[in-house]
């Protein structure tokens, strides 16, 4: 009988939208690996933020009439919540795959476990309970050096929203998740996570990358990816 790989769910980032993973996607789709790309925008412009997004997320995943098993690619923020994501679903979840994201605190806020300066200036420069963008977060100068190309870099901060500051104080979902997970650690920012992947005896790939590196390297990132996504 032949194996029929599962397909990757690829969920993009809270603060970004589905141009942060669609040359992944096609990357992916070029190597022959089935992959459904999702778009949560919709679900971060009200509180609460997260009840919203397990909503759309099994919605979305439902419209896709996906056949087969599934493994959930979850980059940046989106990696906490993959065990929730997982348990909304009524399709069988094979795996999941944390790509430069923090892993699950389930019933912590974000804001529990970061520190208090971090809070403190996302605090500062929100308006009407509203972050800025995610682009707006950082130096002009830190995103372009990650993505020079002008196109790509507009297409990826067009699609960027404004989330609820009240996002950061949510409680994450607590949900088990006894399934193979792995990791696919891509920046430095993303090291102790990666290690504590790796404590917890998931099989861990490093690449010499940046956190956009799905953008920029698609192929680079996907052919890493592919071994993980093969995991029963």
């Amino acid at each position: 009988m032949v194996d029929v790989p599962a397909t990757a769910v690829l969920v993009h980032s809270p603060y970004l939208g589905p141009a942060s993973l669609r040359p992944l996607a096609g990357a992916l789709a070029a190597l022959g690996h089935p992959v459904v790309l999702l778009d949560l925008r919709v679900t971060v412009n009200a509180a609460p933020v997260h009840q919203r997004l397990l909503g759309v997320f099994a919605d979305a995943v439902e419209d896709a009439l996906v056949e087969g098993d599934l493994v959930l690619v979850g980059h940046s923020g989106a990696g906490p919540l993959l065990p929730a994501f997982a348990d909304a679903l009524e399709t069988p979840v094979r795996g999941l795959v944390f790509l430069d994201a923090d892993l699950p605190t389930p019933g912590r806020s974000w804001r529990d476990d970061a520190p208090a300066e971090r809070m403190a200036h996302l605090k500062a420069i929100s308006r009407d309970g509203l972050m800025p963008r995610w682009d707006l977060w950082f130096a002009p100068e830190a995103l372009s050096a990650m993505v020079p190309d002008v196109r790509l870099l507009e297409e990826i901060v067009s699609e960027a929203p404004e989330v609820p500051l009240a996002f950061l104080k949510e409680p994450r979902p607590t949900v088990a998740w006894t399934g193979p997970c792995a990791y696919l650690r891509l920046s430095p920012s993303y090291d102790t996570a990666a290690a504590a992947a790796r404590e917890l005896g998931w099989p861990v790939v490093e690449l010499d990358s940046h956190h956009l590196g799905a953008v920029t390297s698609p192929e680079e990132v996907a052919t890493a990816l592919v071994p993980l996504l093969s995991r029963r």
